[in-house]
């Protein structure tokens, strides 16, 4: 890393607390320059391939993709430190996976631990750890614990492609569109591929099973 000055992105729904996150950065790591920020974790994905940052701030929870899907599509291409209000369970499998973690509301003295860990980790080739099955892992805790939150809410879409029909997760649509007696979906791929389709459902019908959070 030596004359290379790192880079970051950072992952938070909460312009708040996001500009908090930023400016405590910059006490405790002033070489390290913010490239980008996300309010959602598909924001985040995108972002990161555009940017491709060293180190990636990532908030557990944020609507559609959370931060832990971002975190399983970035992998091992960039180091990760996940910021979770407190939940005993996700704490608990980050530090069994040795993945660095941030509680809100960020305190000054673990951001400097982590941040003296990041350093030493960017100055090591290689040295992302492959996490992948830990973060398969919580990410399915997050989904049951929302499915249990939102029994009603849909979470994927049967869309009509010609004479095919795709399953669209609800996390990757973009929006939808009143088509007659029918209901259009566009939606995006992690990989940035856009789609479209028909629903045999109307909008009013698909809106009462939708998170208000994430869709107007």
């Amino acid at each position: 890393m030596s004359g290379h000055r790192p880079t970051a992105l950072i992952a938070e729904d909460e312009p708040l607390l996001r500009a908090s996150l930023m400016r405590l950065l910059a006490e405790a790591w002033p070489e390290l320059q913010v490239v980008a920020q996300a309010r959602g974790g598909r924001e985040a994905v995108e972002l990161f391939e555009e940017k491709r940052p060293d180190v990636c701030f990532l908030d557990v929870h944020m609507p559609g993709m959370s931060g832990v899907e971002a975190g399983r599509w970035i992998g091992r291409r960039a180091q990760l430190v996940f910021v979770t209000a407190f939940d005993e369970y996700a704490v608990e499998a980050f530090r069994q996976g040795a993945i660095d973690y941030l509680v809100k509301p960020v305190e000054r003295e673990r951001l400097t631990e982590t941040v003296a860990r990041l350093k030493e980790r960017l100055e090591a080739p290689a040295s992302a750890p492959d996490v992948g099955a830990l973060l398969g892992r919580l990410a399915q805790r997050l989904d049951a614990r929302a499915s249990d939150a939102m029994p009603d809410r849909l979470r994927w879409i049967h869309a009509s492609v010609g004479k095919t029909v795709r399953l669209v997760p609800v996390a990757e649509i973009d929006y939808f569109r009143s088509d007659e007696k029918y209901t259009l979906v566009a939606w995006r791929s992690p990989d940035g591929a856009a789609g479209e389709g028909l629903v045999r459902t109307p909008l009013k019908e698909l809106l009462a099973n939708l998170d208000p959070a994430t869709f107007v």
